[in-house]
């Protein structure tokens, strides 16, 4: 007999990939901060 998984392994699962999607995208972010910001100019656009 196969037993469909319990709600409470994939709570835990989605969980588990929120912690390491957000702890990702949070040190993206914090890299992106660190980078020094320039604004490319270009002086032929009119």
């Amino acid at each position: 007999m196969n037993r469909k998984p319990d709600l409470l392994w994939i709570l835990v699962f989605l969980f588990g990939l929120g912690v390491v999607t957000t702890g990702y995208a949070q040190s993206l972010w914090e890299r992106k901060l660190d980078a020094p910001y320039e604004v490319p100019v270009n002086p032929q656009q009119r």
